[in-house]
């Protein structure tokens, strides 16, 4: 009986049926065709991608930075919500004494009652954000996703034309590799975008609060102007440099073209 059991726990070593393995190989072989269609059509969409929509970006971005260039100071300059309270005078002591006598008594404690400058927080109900500002940040962050999308789109299309590793005639596998770096290059130097704008976000509402709560100190209001203005200079910078990197890589791509797509000539590919 246990020798039944036994011989029950051990696999079977029969081989498989021819039915299963020709199952298995359709199911590959439908899977390789399925993967090299979908490469085939992302390479096709690629290369259209940089012959007909680099230019056209480029060109549409250009526009933006020419609007960009004739901002002035006056146009993100708004009026802070946050009103300066009135000044109260010194008024009203409870106890009347000398002046001579000091004012205090005891551990600090203040004899009578003294009025100041009322501080007032947010009486207008909200802060807004500088409209110019965050008009030109809602129009630059659609750019910025685009062409880290297209960047990266471009370094998988080049990547998939990369050759097997072979010795010798690898000068046209190192102009590929170059693109691959440029374009890489240029996607993490754009992504650098987004976090400026959160970050300006973040420290102008910082500032803001410190307003609400020091409403007298004008330093923090001309703090404020100086921010708004600086995002405006680096948003202009920003839309320059997504233009310049879209007619740098459409420029280095269709320089090297016939590289790119075939870093092998057939002759030597035959001789392997």
């Amino acid at each position: 009986m246990k020798t039944k059991q036994m011989n029950a726990l051990i696999p079977s070593d029969k081989p498989q049926t021819m039915e299963g393995l020709d199952l298995r190989k359709t199911e590959h072989a439908v899977m390789e065709t399925e993967v090299d269609t979908f490469i085939a059509a992302f390479k096709s969409e690629a290369e259209q991608l940089v012959r007909e929509t680099f230019p056209k970006k480029m060109l549409e971005i250009d526009e933006l930075f020419k609007q960009l260039k004739m901002w002035k100071p006056s146009d993100v300059d708004q009026t802070m919500e946050i009103p300066y309270p009135e000044p109260v005078d010194n008024v009203g002591t409870d106890t009347q004494h000398n002046p001579s006598e000091p004012h205090s008594s005891g551990k600090g404690r203040i004899k009578g009652h003294l009025t100041g400058t009322r501080v007032l927080v947010f009486p207008g109900g909200k802060v807004s954000c500088n409209k110019c500002v965050h008009m030109y940040c809602e129009k630059v962050k659609p750019l910025i996703c685009g062409l880290m999308e297209h960047a990266n789109m471009v370094k998988m299309w080049i990547n998939f034309l990369i050759p097997k590793i072979e010795d010798g005639n690898n000068f046209g596998v190192s102009i590929q590799e170059d693109v691959v770096s440029e374009v890489r290059c240029v996607e993490h130097e754009v992504s650098t975008y987004l976090d400026q704008i959160s970050v300006y976000y973040q420290k102008r509402g910082n500032i803001i609060s410190k307003i609400s709560k020091y409403p007298h100190i004008d330093d923090y209001r001309q703090l404020i102007k100086e921010m708004d203005e600086h995002a405006m200079v680096k948003l202009q910078n920003a839309v320059l440099e997504m233009r310049n990197h879209y007619a740098s890589l459409f420029d280095i791509i269709m320089k090297n073209i016939d590289k790119i797509k075939m870093p092998r000539s057939l002759s030597s590919q035959n001789m392997y």
